[in-house]
């Protein structure tokens, strides 16, 4: 394999999924929740509240599997899940203080892991890092695996 072959992109981004993904499993366990909680927590948390239909897409999920995660952060007292006052066809989705805690539990311990990659990067080449990842996303949002 050579390094400017698009294998050996492959091979780099699945080794870093699948060490991130490791990553985010042991730190969601630590708070009692899925992978797919993780994420739906975050996403909360970070919007405020937002609709089970823009919490889908944001995930990329289909809105049955959104709408099951979503139970089970309901019935685990995580999040609330309320009509839109003036929509009743909305469903607006909120933290509650427990699903708050978590939420900030989660950001705090991915915010020190990530200061810790960064501050492992030579100092001279973080720029290039960020450059080269804001270009992996856009080339990665822009062809869509799997078509």
């Amino acid at each position: 394999m050579y390094k400017n072959d698009s294998n050996y992109l492959r091979e780099l981004i699945r080794i870093l999924v699948r060490n991130l993904g490791i990553l985010d499993r042991s730190e969601a366990s630590c708070c009692g929740t899925t992978l797919s909680q993780c994420h739906a927590i975050i996403e909360i948390g970070r919007k405020k509240e937002i609709s089970l239909n823009e919490l889908a897409e944001t995930l990329n999920l289909d809105n049955s599997t959104m709408s099951r995660t979503v139970n089970n952060l309901v019935s685990q007292e995580l999040a609330i899940r309320e009509t839109h006052p003036e929509d009743r066809r909305y469903l607006v989705i909120r933290l509650t203080g427990k699903g708050l805690e978590v939420f900030k539990t989660i950001e705090s311990n991915m915010e020190v892991y990530y200061k810790d990659v960064f501050a492992s990067i030579p100092e001279d080449k973080r720029e290039q890092v960020i450059e080269s990842m804001i270009l992996l996303v856009e080339a990665v949002n822009k062809n869509k695996c799997c078509k």
